[in-house]
């Protein structure tokens, strides 16, 4: 017993050290770069990218309206901002900005790179905090690029390969920070967590993410924290 009692603080004590979870917005995006320098492929439509720029060519996207923000990676929360923060005190005395200022939950939450992903610049402004969904349109709307928006049902509808991640990140945010799902993404997340299983990158994520969280999400998978740098 007291074997055990102390592998679980070595452990505990290891998995501390080892992370340096970022307390912010800001600080996330830095830590995100790194994350992603292995396999820097932008989340909505595939893109591949160099620093802070997207080559386009590579999955054949063309610009909807906005040409320059096009070209640039943003950081994309899958869960938006508004989600986490509306449901909180905080947002209804100040929108975002209060709540990144005010309410530490919110700012762990912001923060969590679990949620955070590369997206090009003008289909991160697009989805805004629309949430996802089924969609009869076409993707036609960024040229080859599957990803449809739906401005006036405020709805957006992402490619296949990426599906089953977005629901699993609901599922986690959801979980961890107490957000409220309705009926209908429970049962449109669930449909697509079944629909599209975890796959190989997206478990290597998870392990990195950990490894600088402190925890993985357990909707993808476990994780080894005793194998983090």
């Amino acid at each position: 017993m007291l074997r055990c009692l102390l592998l679980l603080l070595l452990l505990a004590i290891h998995s501390t050290s080892a992370t340096s979870a970022p307390r912010t917005f800001a600080e996330a995006k830095k830590a995100a770069w790194k994350l992603y320098a292995g396999n820097p492929v932008e989340f909505y439509c595939g893109c591949r990218y160099e620093g802070n720029r997207v080559d386009l060519k590579s999955c054949g996207y063309q610009p909807r309206k906005n040409a320059q923000r096009a070209s640039r990676i943003e950081w994309e929360h899958i869960v938006p901002a508004w989600v986490i923060g509306h449901q909180r005190q905080c947002w209804q005395k100040g929108g975002r900005s209060n709540c990144s200022k005010t309410d530490s939950t919110y700012r762990i939450a912001e923060a969590d790179l679990h949620n955070l992903v590369p997206s090009i610049g003008e289909v991160n402004g697009d989805r805004s905090n629309f949430g996802f969904g089924w969609l009869p349109q076409k993707p036609t709307q960024y040229g080859s690029c599957p990803m449809v928006v739906d401005f006036k049902a405020r709805k957006a509808m992402p490619r296949q390969e990426i599906r089953g991640m977005i629901a699993r990140t609901y599922f986690y945010m959801a979980e961890r920070y107490a957000l409220r799902l309705s009926k209908q993404d429970r049962q449109l997340y669930g449909a697509w967590d079944k629909a599209y299983p975890v796959h190989a990158w997206e478990l290597a994520r998870n392990q990195r993410v950990a490894c600088v969280m402190g925890h993985g999400n357990r909707f993808v998978g476990p994780v080894d924290l005793r194998s983090c740098p």
